[in-house]
């Protein structure tokens, strides 16, 4: 249906700094973290990696730092890294970096052995995140005899449920946004010219 009596379609907001959200990526390293053990993990924080001119117009990057910075923080976890996946595009054109794999060589060439991989990115445990995490990064791991585990995402977590539900509240109700750290709450609705790759 178009038209004035078609549906409205409505976006929640970004929550990469949302309570919720930072609870329940917190939970899902912990576990993972907990597989592990010991003070000498190092934590990576994963997400799509975009080309170089569109970062440059957002706050993509940011954000993302933003978060995972909450999360080590609530796990007092020092050392922790963003990293990016699923690069493509043509060669010549530069994004976002550290690939993941590339990091993993980094860190096994500097000693370190116990790694959580935490797709901080991503909401769901799709085919992208495990192809990229559980297949190609554990192989990579694995060549270089590291102790790879992987957290889960947000994903069905009850905490992040509740964000979803208290953020449909905030749309429709007109609530306070919540959010955590530095960076305050995102713009409810994108203006016209977010992320506009740089002429």
């Amino acid at each position: 249906m178009v038209g004035p009596g078609a549906p409205g379609v409505e976006k929640l907001r970004a929550f990469f700094n949302h309570p919720l959200f930072i609870e329940a990526n917190v939970a899902q390293a912990r576990v993972a973290l907990d597989k592990l053990g010991g003070p000498s993990t190092h934590l990576v924080f994963t997400a799509h990696s975009i080309p170089q001119s569109m970062a440059a117009n957002c706050d993509y990057a940011a954000q993302l730092k933003e978060a995972g910075r909450l999360v080590a923080e609530s796990l007092a976890v020092r050392d922790w890294q963003l990293a990016y996946q699923s690069r493509s595009g043509p060669p010549s054109q530069p994004w976002l970096e550290p690939d993941v794999c590339d990091h993993l060589r980094v860190v096994a060439a500097e000693g370190i052995k116990n790694i959580v991989i935490a797709p901080i990115g991503f909401v769901s445990d799709h085919m992208e995140v495990i192809y990229d995490l559980d297949v190609e990064a554990r192989r990579v791991a694995s060549e270089l005899g590291l102790n790879v585990v992987r957290a889960a995402t947000a994903g069905t977590h009850p905490a992040f449920v509740r964000m979803i539900r208290e953020l449909m509240l905030e749309r429709i109700d007109g609530e306070a946004p919540r959010f955590v750290g530095q960076l305050g709450p995102c713009a409810d609705v994108c203006p016209a010219d977010c992320c506009l790759p740089q002429a």
